[in-house]
């Protein structure tokens, strides 16, 4: 629970409620993270099947403030569904996506490579 809690709050989310063995994280855009000490009984240690994508306009703000625990030892990229993104994976193995649309950047963003 708390390396979660630390994990997410370098993406920019705050404890917003904590009840124990259950806490809410939230930032000030709508964006709220339910994380519970008891994980559902069918998820097998190192297998985690669950995901999250954030959108979020700075991609490559974020990205530098957390370019060590990028996958792949990476940088952000356009990937050819139309999203410039990367990819992180928290403390219990969850899959968490950080992207915007390549069409809503400016040109000068979508050149990059």
């Amino acid at each position: 629970m708390e390396a979660s809690t630390k994990f997410y709050g370098r993406l920019g989310l705050a404890l917003d409620g904590d009840f124990g063995g259950y806490r809410i994280l939230a930032d000030a855009k709508g964006w709220h993270l339910h994380l519970s000490e008891s994980p559902p009984g069918w998820i097998v240690p190192g297998r985690n099947p669950n995901g999250l994508y954030l959108y979020l306009q700075d991609v490559d703000g974020l990205a530098a403030q957390v370019g060590e625990l990028i996958l792949g030892g990476g940088k952000p990229e356009h990937k050819p569904w139309g999203m410039y993104e990367f990819a992180l994976s928290d403390p219990d193995g969850t899959l968490v996506r950080i992207g915007w649309p390549s069409r809503l950047m400016t040109r000068e963003a979508q050149a990059q490579p």
